[in-house]
């Protein structure tokens, strides 16, 4: 094996390294717009649910306020209020993981080499 490197002359694999050179194909503006639209939906869908989650609390404190002598009931509303923020936090994780992988999803630009001259392609 070391005969046949020895036979290749010096310089000849960063010769046709060099003729390589990469095309970057920039993302179209219409992926870009998919893109910024489903980034402001899921802005959109976040703070729908902060809304939300403050609409819950002050449910939540209203109801507190006839039972305020009854530490059972309170505990009780505590317990279902932290049950419902633990369910409103596994939601909004949800929507930003479907956020990442739809964007892992969308074509990247691509790295194609360009063809190489047909004296290097030669073998």
């Amino acid at each position: 094996m070391a005969g046949l490197v020895a036979l290749v002359p010096p310089g000849t694999a960063a010769a046709w390294q060099s003729t390589v050179q990469p095309v970057i194909r920039p993302v179209s503006p219409s992926v870009r717009f998919q893109q910024a639209a489903q980034q402001q939906k899921t802005r959109d869908d976040l703070q729908q649910s902060q809304l939300q989650q403050q609409l819950h609390n002050a449910v939540q404190d209203t109801a507190k306020r006839p039972s305020a002598n009854d530490p059972r009931a309170l505990e009780q509303l505590d317990k279902a209020q932290q049950a419902q923020r633990d369910r409103d936090r596994a939601a909004q994780q949800d929507l930003l993981d479907r956020q990442r992988d739809q964007q892992n999803v969308q074509p990247l630009p691509r790295v194609v080499p360009k063809a190489l001259p047909t004296s290097a392609q030669g073998g």
